[in-house]
Formats: C-alpha cells, sequence, structure tokens
C-alpha cells in the first residue's frame, strides 16, 4: 500500500465535486492555504491527498470549497476504511488494492465500482483524520489551540473557524433515485439497493424496516377489522386477538434480524470490521496520553462524569417525568368537564366536545416531547462523554424514557386506576392518529414548504449573478448548503417505536390501531423519501451491520405488551365471571398466563436464528479463511527468522 500512496498524483483533471466545505465568512488567509494544503498534501506529509477547488460565491468570496479525490485515492481509500465488496467467487471480502482484479465488475476504468455513497464515507473519513503534528494552534486563530494527533477539521468545528461539511448531491444520480423511489404511484417494493448506492447503508436499512414494518402491520390490521366491526364489547373474542398480537411482536422481531443480515451481507457492511472510536468532536478535558493509542488527547475523570449524570440529569429528568404526570391529570380533569358538559346539553356540538381534550393534551404531547429532547440533547452533551457511542446511549435512554412515559401514562392510568374501557378506547384512538397528523406536518410538509419558499428566493438572486464560474454548480451548492441538515434516524426510528407501543400495548381494546398505523406508514415512506431528498441536505453514509439499540428497544416493548394484554384480559367481566368467589384465582391464572406467554416468546427468540444458514455458513467459511492465512502467516515468519 506504501508503493500504491507513493505513485498517487494530486492532479485530476476530471475533478468530480463529491463534498462542500463551507467556512466562515472572513476567515484568514493563512488559515485557508494551511487548511488547504494539508487537504492536498501528500499521506507521507500528513495531508488527505485529496482535490480541492474554490468555489466562488456571487459576492466573491472565497469561503466554499468542493473536495474531491482521484479514482486511484478512493480505491486506496476503500481499503483504508476496510469495505467489503463482491469477488469474482461470489464471496464478500474486505477490499485490498493489491488485489482489485479479483473483485466482481473492477476494471481500471470503471469509476463505478465504488458507490457515490462509499466515496463520500472515505473523504470524510479522511478529511476527519486529518491530525495536527508540530502545529501549537490553528495559523492565525491563536485561541484555536493544537497538540499532536488531535483531529484538524474537530478543532475547526468547534472554533467556529468551518460552518459545515456536507457531501454534494448528484442531480442525475438524484433523478433516477426519486424517480424509482417515490416520482411515480405504484404498489411494491422500495428500490433499497438503490437507496443505499446513493445515501449509505444506515439511511436504506431505516427504510427498509419502515417497509418491513408496514408489510408485517398487514395482518394485524386485516384481523383487526372483523373484531372491530362484530366484537366491539366482546372481551372474551379478544383473546385469541391478544394471543395473536403477542405472537406476532416477537415472530416480526426475529424475522426483521434475518431479513436485516441478509441485507447487511449483500451490502457488506456485515463483515465491517468496528473501527477503533475518535473521541466525539464536543467531548474536552485537560490533555493527557491514551494508554490505547498513546496519543495524547483530552482527558476527563470518569467520576466527574458521573456525578453530572446522577446528580443533575437524573433528577432533572424525574422532574420532566412529574411534570408529564402532572400535565396528564390537567388533562384527566377536562375530560370530566367535557363529559359534564355533554351530559348537560346531549347536542352534536357536545359530542364532538368529548375528543377536544385528548386532541389539545396529544398536540401538548408532542411539544413537551420536543423540547424535551432538546433539554436531553443539552443535559447528555454537558456529561461529556468521550465517545459518539456513549453520547447515543445515553441520549436515546433519557429519551426513551420521557416519551414512554408521556405518551403511555394516560393510557396506563385509564386502563388500570380508572377501568374505563370506552375511553381508553377513545383516548388511544385519538392519539395515534392526532400524533401520526402532526409528525407528518411537523417532518415533512413544513419543511417542503419552507425548502421551495427558499429556493424560489436563491433562484431570482442567482438570475442576477455574473462570474465564469459553473452556474448550475454554484446555484447547487448555494442551495443545498442552506438547507436543513438531517440528523440522523433517531426521530425516525422513536416515531416508530411509539407506533409499535400503540399497536402492541393495548391490542385487545382497539384492534383498529393497526389500520392506521399501516395507513400512516405507507404516506410515512413517501414524505420521508421527500424529505431526503428534496428538503434536507444529504447525510454523509455510515457503514451499519443493523438497527442497533433500537432492535432492543422494541423488544423491550414487546415484553411490557405482554403483560399490558394479560393484565387487560384478566380485567374483562368475562373472564372475571370465572371466577366469582376468589380474586387471587384470578391473579395468579392471569400471571401464570402471563408468565407462559413470556416463556414461549423466550423459546421462539432463541429457536429463530439471527442470521439464515447460508450466511451463518458463508460468515464460517470466511473466519477459518482469515486464520489459515494468519495461520500460514505465522509460519512463513518463523521459516525466515530458522533460516537467520
Amino acid at each position: 500500500m506504501a508503493e500504491s500512496w507513493s505513485v498517487l498524483d494530486n492532479f485530476d483533471p476530471n475533478f468530480r465535486p463529491l463534498v462542500v466545505i463551507e467556512l466562515a465568512k472572513g476567515t484568514k488567509e493563512e488559515t485557508i492555504e494551511w487548511f488547504t494544503k494539508r487537504i492536498v498534501d501528500k499521506k507521507a506529509n500528513g495531508g488527505a491527498q485529496l482535490l480541492v477547488k474554490p468555489l466562488v460565491t456571487e459576492n466573491g468570496d472565497e469561503n466554499i470549497y468542493l473536495v474531491g479525490a482521484s479514482h486511484l485515492r478512493l480505491l486506496l481509500g476503500a481499503e483504508t476504511v476496510g469495505l467489503v465488496k463482491e469477488c469474482n467467487d461470489n464471496s464478500m471480502r474486505s477490499f485490498t488494492y493489491s488485489s482489485r482484479k479479483t473483485f466482481k465488475d473492477f476494471a481500471d476504468d470503471n469509476h463505478n465500482f465504488l458507490t457515490i455513497a462509499e466515496c463520500q464515507y472515505i473523504i470524510k473519513h479522511e478529511l476527519e483524520n486529518l491530525r495536527a503534528r508540530d502545529e501549537k494552534m490553528v495559523p492565525g486563530y491563536p485561541q484555536a489551540k493544537l497538540y499532536p494527533g488531535k483531529s484538524i477539521v474537530r478543532r475547526l468545528l468547534t472554533s467556529g473557524v468551518l460552518v459545515q461539511i456536507f457531501p454534494l448531491h448528484d442531480r442525475e444520480e438524484l433523478k433516477k433515485l426519486r424517480h424509482s423511489w417515490y416520482g411515480r404511484v405504484k404498489v411494491g417494493y422500495q428500490p433499497l439497493d438503490e437507496i443505499r448506492c446513493y445515501f449509505g447503508e444506515t439511511i436504506a436499512l431505516y427504510f427498509g424496516f419502515l417497509e418491513y414494518f408496514t408489510f408485517a402491520l398487514i395482518p394485524m390490521a386485516v384481523i383487526g377489522i372483523p373484531y372491530y366491526v362484530f366484537a366491539w364489547e366482546d372481551y372474551d373474542k379478544y383473546v385469541m386477538f391478544a394471543a395473536f398480537n403477542l405472537l406476532w411482536s416477537t415472530v416480526i422481531l426475529e424475522v426483521w434480524k434475518r431479513i436485516c443480515a441478509i441485507m447487511t451481507y449483500r451490502w457488506g457492511t456485515l463483515l465491517m470490521k468496528r473501527q477503533f472510536e475518535e473521541p466525539r468532536p464536543g467531548f474536552h478535558g485537560a490533555l493527557g496520553i491514551n494508554p490505547i493509542t498513546g496519543r495524547e488527547e483530552p482527558v476527563y475523570s470518569s467520576i466527574k462524569r458521573q456525578i453530572r449524570i446522577y446528580l443533575v440529569s437524573l433528577p432533572f429528568v424525574c422532574l420532566c417525568l412529574y411534570f408529564s404526570l402532572y400535565v396528564m391529570m390537567i388533562y384527566f380533569d377536562l375530560e370530566q368537564w367535557a363529559l359534564d358538559y355533554h351530559e348537560e346539553n346531549e347536542s352534536n356540538f357536545s359530542s364532538l366536545m368529548l375528543f377536544v381534550p385528548s386532541i389539545i393534551y396529544a398536540v401538548v404531547i408532542e411539544i413537551m416531547n420536543r423540547i424535551y429532547r432538546c433539554a436531553a440533547e443539552f443535559l447528555t452533551a454537558w456529561e461529556n462523554h468521550r465517545l459518539e457511542s456513549s453520547y447515543q446511549n445515553h441520549l436515546i435512554l433519557k429519551v426513551l424514557v420521557f416519551n414512554f412515559l408521556n405518551c403511555f401514562a394516560s393510557l396506563f392510568y385509564i386502563a388500570f386506576v380508572l377501568f374505563d374501557m370506552k375511553l381508553l378506547r377513545q383516548s388511544l384512538a385519538t392519539l395515534l392518529i392526532t400524533s401520526q397528523i402532526l409528525n407528518q406536518f411537523v417532518e415533512s410538509l413544513l419543511p417542503y414548504w419552507l425548502q421551495k419558499r427558499q429556493k424560489k428566493r436563491m433562484k431570482k438572486r442567482m438570475c442576477s449573478l455574473k462570474t465564469d464560474t459553473d452556474l448550475s454548480l454554484v446555484e447547487q451548492v448555494n442551495l443545498e448548503k442552506e438547507m436543513g441538515t438531517y440528523f440522523g434516524t433517531f426521530d425516525d426510528y422513536l416515531e416508530l417505536f411509539l407506533q409499535f407501543g400503540y399497536v402492541s400495548l393495548f391490542s385487545c381494546v382497539y384492534p383498529l390501531a393497526a389500520v392506521f398505523a399501516v395507513l400512516n406508514n405507507v404516506t410515512e415512506i413517501h414524505s420521508d423519501a421527500l424529505k431526503m431528498c428534496r428538503v434536507y441536505k444529504r447525510p454523509f453514509a455510515e457503514p451499519t451491520a443493523n438497527i442497533g439499540v433500537w432492535q432492543l428497544a422494541f423488544e423491550t416493548m414487546s415484553v411490557i405488551s405482554v403483560v399490558t394484554n394479560c393484565i387487560l384480559i384478566g380485567m374483562s367481566p368475562q373472564v372475571n365471571a370465572l371466577f366469582p368467589d376468589s380474586k387471587m384465582e384470578l391473579i395468579l391464572t392471569v400471571a401464570l398466563v402471563e408468565h407462559l406467554l413470556l416463556a414461549i416468546k423466550f423459546i421462539m427468540a432463541f429457536v429463530i436464528p439471527d442470521k439464515p444458514r447460508d450466511i451463518q455458513i458463508k460468515l464460517a467459511k470466511l473466519e477459518f479463511e482469515s486464520l489459515e492465512a494468519l495461520k500460514q502467516q505465522q509460519m512463513k515468519l518463523a521459516a525466515e527468522s530458522l533460516k537467520e
């Protein structure tokens, strides 16, 4: 690989811009010169060996730079980041430049061997791994301190010199993707492979899970309609529906693991080795030595972090949970007022007023969820976690706990304190439908409308622009840099998680929940596709092998649903009639059934393999071959040492 780097030239006559770097206006010339020099310098000199071209804006400022790379540079970068590609023998192996001829569809003149998402991921990786050598500060900014091994890009971001880095859209590829994805009305599967090639594995996995979850809801919706129509008050008939729901929730999650393994094996991310995590950009502390890498980096006491978590964050979360319960009690006061008003007037208007408290409460829940999300992000950042994975796990835990209580506490209170099944059905339906409408509006329709207004203003401004630079490229970069930033799939998975809770927790009370979930998800697929292609800046691809902690979150929700449905069935008049003399026998019977169902769930989860048999064999074969290769290498080294 070292020999390959030495022949790599920075010049490429067919420059293809892939990534945009925006510096702060008024950035000093010496800073720009130093930073761009580090980007184009050879790897041996500590550079990234990429290609950079300034983009002149309408004001003549050169604060925007386009970054690309030669074909050879991208191939060497693919080896560095450990991309896995398909070989000629249909096996999946880590790409190496020396064995490039053994990979399927590879040719020296085939610039489509690497997907555009992979190319942009490689450039991002190389930029983030630009590290200070002997510099003590960013030239021109004495307050922006540097030390050997510090990421230059992260320091420029935290000091405000670097505004943003984002991948550029490919207009032709995006047009093709939009046409096959949501550009025409059709019934069929999403083009997940094309989505993966353009946006990367993380985005493709989310849309794959959304599509799979929507199809998995159809049996629940089909069965739920006749139960709703013909057996509204007959709770003993809901026992079979609830039992089916409990088995269904287990099977779909286990089958998803298998489908996920099939997709990620085909994409190569199932085999990618986990890379060593660098400190996240917001991490700060006194300089010290990392005992693993030996590099100098910030060090922060774990005791201080634990104090912040348990003495500040935890009490704050508990206070927010208490406030959520307080708002819930206000909602029940409004429900009682609406009921009293209806009993006094008995009119069509008073009947409609019965739904007003639930609608208001649903809107308040969404507002509280979003405000709390901002507070949770601030607190988690203040806790000063070293790794991005640790930061994400603490943030997800905070948000999930609050959202679960905020969205479902009223339903639990109605079911197990008020014992009002009619109000439970009404509240569940109102909360579900209102939250779906609000999410569609806030996440897709409103940003799309704002983006269209921004695009019209930008086009008017660009019409008066006179420059020798390619007008279409200038227009595209200026449009995209003003777009909103897509912060990942967190909110999308959270919405599906809450929807799964509405469907599974109280299925025996409101079977139509699955019907509304299916209708929402069909539109969600198209609205989410629209926002990815038209509303937000293109996100960088992030290789991933699964949906991460969300798999555990969904499985936990399915376990809770077993308990809630068993208790609801045990509370029904028909079941109570079977135990007229002893409530203890009823409780013990319900507990026994609940334990049996949980046992069946865990047995099914154990029996259904996470990976199909053929993929297990392929993975085992690759592991065997890598061990044999390592053994041969060790034997060769031993033989050479004996000769000496």
